[in-house]
């Protein structure tokens, strides 16, 4: 019988050599000093070899346990090493199917037809809300009533907006699953109704001539940094999200055809087959940009941060200098209040057509056909109604400044 004492005491030699305990268990010594516990048996008349684990980490105790189990399955008809490897590869299986395998294969597939900043909040969510409490679970085996507690630690933070998101993330994710046969049903298809409704938001946007052109005035008058104040004089003529707008560099602005190409990469809306958003600039839009390309020009932004010059203003920046002027931007107009302005002004005030409305906001429109969006669909007549939408919003102004604000139809036709 080996002891503890004599396994411990073993010393390597030129060639391996064994040291044996009882029933079949026995150390194996390496000319290296490793220490490996053995187990030889026989099933269906074939001698074999279990492989139990290194000494000392695996104990003289420990390598009888396995060994005794071992001879319990040999007694229920069952090869230990078969099993072994069985287990081996359920627990790698369990592994590569965990949650947090398949909502990363997930993110990485679908993450390529995001924008960056889709892609990375989506990554957020996963890391923090959801991965900690169930990513190590396999998927197969979650069940609906385990994410439902995921989601309520979400909402009990007061965090219903992410919550829903979550929500969404995680019936992908399981879908994702079922779809690949690694789950059979997907647990987060019965969550709609377990999180309270969201309230929603609409973004503040004046819609009213006189109140815009007021609004206007007021950007003019703007005595904050020159680079805010393009910035904020730009967003009502161009009425493009607030992050696109901030993250304009000069190398998409051509002067000679007067277009601002917005990279599909930085789009929110947008699949495999769109391309670049093109934003036809009016003689007013490009004024603003040529003298703001004597101060920035040199830049990769047109909009550099004061503090770091290597990256753009933030969106925050612009909601800050509206507050500056005395807008609240939660309930008067916020930076992305500006394309609820001139989608409503440009229908209403304008008459133009709503498609030609639709394309220029970057919004998936469809033709009669069913055609997906072209960026170049009604090139011609959004440069013009570019050109009509700053003309109008120069007459806005002067009419705030008169005191009498023409709200009819207004520009050529």
């Amino acid at each position: 019988m080996l002891t503890d004492s004599k396994a411990k005491a073993a010393k390597p030699a030129e060639k391996p050599f064994k040291l044996s305990d009882s029933g079949g268990l026995y150390l194996h010594v390496q000319p290296n000093g490793s220490k490996y516990w053995r187990l030889k048996y026989r099933y269906l008349g074939k001698e074999r070899l279990l492989s139990i684990g290194v000494y000392p980490g695996v104990s003289l105790a420990a390598a009888r346990k396995a060994r005794d189990k071992a001879k319990d399955q040999l007694k229920a008809g069952q090869d230990p090493s078969t099993l072994k490897k069985l287990q081996a590869q359920q627990r790698q299986d369990a592994q590569d199917n965990s949650v947090q395998a398949l909502a990363e294969e997930w993110h990485a597939l679908k993450s390529t037809s995001w924008a960056a900043i889709t892609a990375k909040r989506q990554q957020e969510i996963l890391n923090k809300d959801l991965l900690p409490y169930i990513g190590r679970r396999p998927v197969g085996d979650v069940e609906t009533f385990e994410l439902v507690g995921v989601l309520n630690r979400i909402v009990d933070r007061g965090a219903l907006e992410t919550a829903h998101k979550a929500r969404q993330i995680l019936n992908q994710v399981f879908r994702y699953a079922k779809q690949r046969g690694v789950a059979k049903h997907n647990p987060a298809s019965d969550l709609v109704a377990v999180l309270p409704p969201q309230k929603t938001n609409h973004m503040a946007a004046i819609t009213h001539p006189a109140e815009f052109g007021r609004l206007l005035v007021d950007i003019d008058c703007y005595s904050g940094s020159h680079t805010i104040r393009t910035a904020l004089a730009l967003a009502p003529l161009l009425f493009q999200r607030p992050g696109e707008l901030c993250s304009m560099e000069w190398q998409e602005i051509d002067f000679d055809q007067a277009l601002w190409i917005i990279p599909r990469e930085k789009k929110k809306e947008r699949n495999k087959a769109e391309g670049d958003h093109i934003v036809p600039l009016s003689e007013q839009a490009l004024s603003l940009l040529v003298d703001i390309q004597q101060v920035t020009g040199r830049g990769q932004y047109v909009f550099p941060n004061r503090q770091r010059t290597t990256s753009h203003i933030r969106t925050e920046s612009l909601n800050q200098a509206l507050r500056t002027l005395g807008y609240d931007t939660k309930t008067q107009q916020c930076g992305h209040g500006f394309r609820a302005s001139a989608r409503t002004m440009l229908d209403e005030q304008l008459k133009l057509r709503v498609e030609w409305i639709e394309h220029q906001l970057a919004h998936k429109v469809s033709d009669p056909l069913g055609n997906a969006y072209n960026r170049t669909k009604h090139l011609p007549e959004r440069t013009d109604m570019m050109q009509r939408w700053a003309d109008y919003l120069d007459e806005l102004k002067r009419q705030a400044l008169a005191g009498n604000v023409v709200t009819a139809n207004f520009g050529h036709c």
